[in-house]
């Protein structure tokens, strides 16, 4: 909130903190009085149920992929320590089943996307929602964890539902960088192939996200995660550097460290280096990165990825991950051609700039 604060002061009428399902009508409820409050919180008494329906058909149809978007959880019960989830959303919140499923029932298409961060949380739940969305025979996407492969029955069942595609969170072939961010027990390098490929035989396309650049990783990451990404027929990989957004515990550990190599905040956009890595200079790991992007895309390693994964069988499927993987070799070829470090940022923003003594301030 303090961040917030620092960051609007002066510049906005009023701020929202929180979910605003509640605040943001009140707001709007006190401007056309002319009562506008300085600050609007999240109320501590907040559910996540009795959500108002969007109002889609307000929305202009054409610069979406898709509005077919749906909610039925937020948050996540992990503290993983670069992510931001549980900096924003500390809580693990569970919408009740029978409102996600009437929305769904009410969406246009038979096709959707669930956005929920990491909907896996509490099996019993993700199983009813499951088992209530096979009734209405409709086709979704959405994020897990190698979580569901190693529950048949949740794999089994989101299947049936009309899963075809998760974003999986896989990140890192290191055992080492595994336990360093705080994953251990939550991700195997040693069971991938085998959970990857029960998740292909379901039918259902992986989007694979990997870090590179961790801690107890070297530089021989770059090659390794292109080879897995070959061999287990990854049908759409994504890759990303550690970015150490405010607040988390990745930010502060490398801020006592002092690997922070400016807070020039446009480029902490995971693509760009903004820190000094462990077992490799800055320069080494944007290069690896935009080499990984590159040479997972292509075109040989596209053709050989898509042909060789299960659930290309489905032409459902195919459909979508062979223009997702073209997109992405665009992508790819147009990404920055350099690597970005403290003595390239303009002055005002550089880690021993009196200005960014107050950006540390304002994180702080």
């Amino acid at each position: 909130n303090r961040i917030l604060e620092c960051a609007v002061a002066g510049k906005a009428d009023a701020i929202v903190t929180g979910f605003a399902e509640q605040t943001w009508p009140q707001l709007l409820r006190d401007f056309l009085k002319g009562q506008l409050k300085p600050r609007y919180d999240q109320s501590p008494d907040f559910v996540f149920a009795n959500m108002p329906e969007p109002r889609r058909d307000l929305v202009k149809q054409g610069a979406y992929i898709t509005l077919n978007t749906v909610q039925a959880t937020r948050g996540c019960k992990h503290r993983c320590t670069f992510c931001v989830v549980p900096v924003a959303w500390p809580e693990f919140l569970m919408r009740p089943v029978d409102e996600v499923v009437h929305e769904v029932s009410r969406l246009e298409g038979n096709k959707f996307l669930f956005l929920d961060l990491s909907p896996l949380e509490d099996p019993n739940y993700i199983k009813g929602l499951y088992r209530a969305l096979i009734p209405l025979g409709k086709k979704w996407g959405g994020l897990a964890t190698m979580a569901i492969a190693r529950d048949d029955e949740m794999l089994s069942l989101a299947r049936k539902s009309g899963c075809r595609g998760l974003l999986l969170v896989i990140e890192s072939m290191s055992e080492e960088a595994i336990r360093r961010m705080g994953k251990k027990g939550l991700n195997s390098p040693a069971d991938y192939l085998e959970g990857i490929k029960k998740i292909h035989d379901a039918g259902i396309a992986i989007n694979g996200c990997f870090v590179l650049g961790l801690d107890g990783e070297d530089e021989s990451v770059f090659e390794r995660t292109v080879e897995f990404v070959d061999r287990a027929a990854i049908d759409l990989p994504r890759f990303a550097v550690p970015t150490p957004f405010p607040n988390t515990a990745l930010y502060r550990s490398l801020e006592r460290q002092g690997r922070l190599l400016h807070r020039n905040w446009k480029y902490y956009d995971v693509q760009h280096v903004v820190f000094q890595p462990l077992s490799m200079s800055p320069e080494r790991l944007q290069e690896g990165l935009l080499w990984t992007w590159r040479e997972a895309y292509r075109l040989p390693s596209i053709v050989r990825r898509i042909a060789r994964s299960g659930a290309s069988r489905s032409a459902l499927v195919l459909q979508h991950t062979l223009p997702a993987n073209l997109a992405y070799r665009f992508f790819a070829r147009f990404l920055p051609e350099f690597a970005l470090t403290s003595c390239e940022v303009e002055p005002e923003f550089s880690a021993t700039a009196p200005e960014a003594t107050e950006h540390m301030e304002v994180v702080r």
